[in-house]
């Protein structure tokens, strides 16, 4: 038997449940992980509210991301990465249910853990990983210019801040300021949102901005657009409004067919990267599986100070 967290109806993190379940053997195509770390993420509590559709089955299982170690292969089954025996460390993403104990899932979505991360910090190198990676192809950046990245200091933030840096690209981030030395660690300039930010920008890149990359959808991040771009083509959003839609500006997310696509088809990419050392995932704070509605809510006041892993 295994433990999992299941959303039995429409809700916030207090619809949860703890649960024992069976997991089934792996088939053809599928493995078997003992989960040995869960990534946490806004997206997680997002999923089974009700304003992402009442049309899905319940109960919903929660969790996109996992670091373990397979315990079982189906018939004929290498991983993503290839290969694939029992006792090996491996990351699975996007999977649906990872908030458990052990989880069966497709070998396509699974890859070696690199041995320079935790299973902690795996866990969560993927979901905000593939989302900077996607919002960095959208914008079309080229190495040698400058791009504003409103709330630089979030879990998408520094993965696109250290995502650019090593395209050759330079960046001014937002944030509050106790975090501007997490952003100057990640190479980029670090300037205060608030008022006055359009001249802040504009002082720290005097050649202009080429992008922007919005992980936070505030009215001050939408409107700089129209004030530091010629072209809203050129900027993104994770969090978009009817004030972003009406402005031009491109959202993205997991959820959206090409956003899904794009993602899967970096996973190896980022998984190599962090393997060399290239992309660190700084995590906040571990909670035992069993806390995860602390958990959920330190990640959804919004200022965890880094990643957040529930560890079974």
């Amino acid at each position: 038997m295994a433990l999992r967290w299941i959303a039995p109806q429409f809700g916030g993190p207090e619809v949860l449940t703890l649960v024992e379940t069976d997991v089934r053997p792996p088939d053809a195509g599928e493995v078997t992980i003992d989960v040995r770390a869960a990534g946490v993420n806004p997206a997680d509590y997002k999923s089974i509210s009700a304003a992402h559709g009442t049309d899905r089955e319940l109960p919903l299982a929660i969790g996109y991301e996992v670091a373990g170690v397979l315990s079982a292969l189906g018939p004929d089954t290498e991983i993503a990465s290839g290969g694939g025996a029992a006792g090996d460390a491996v990351v699975a993403f996007r999977i649906s249910g990872g908030y458990a104990t052990q989880v069966t899932v497709p070998a396509k979505d699974v890859f070696a853990k690199p041995e320079a991360l935790d299973f902690p910090a795996a866990a969560n190198l993927l979901l905000a990983g593939t989302t900077a990676a996607e919002a960095l192809h959208v914008t079309g950046v080229r190495a040698g210019e400058t791009i504003l990245v409103h709330g630089a200091s979030g879990a998408v933030g520094i993965s696109v801040l250290q995502q650019a840096r090593l395209m050759g690209v330079n960046v001014v981030g937002t944030a509050s300021e106790r975090n501007f030395d997490l952003l100057r660690r990640a190479g980029a300039q670090a300037i205060a949102y608030g008022p006055g930010l359009v001249d802040r920008v504009r002082a720290a890149a005097p050649e202009g901005i080429a992008a922007i990359i919005d992980t936070v959808g505030t009215d001050e991040a939408t409107d700089s657009v129209g004030k530091l771009l010629p072209d809203a083509g050129r900027a993104v959003t994770i969090a978009p409004s009817d004030r972003s839609r009406a402005a031009g500006i491109t959202a993205i997310a997991g959820a959206l067919p090409q956003s899904a696509a794009y993602r899967d088809s970096v996973r190896g990419r980022l998984l190599d990267l962090a393997g060399e050392g290239k992309l660190v995932v700084p995590v906040a704070r571990t909670f035992p599986l069993t806390e995860a509605l602390a958990a959920l809510e330190l990640v959804r006041g919004g200022h965890p100070g880094g990643k957040v892993a529930l560890i079974p």
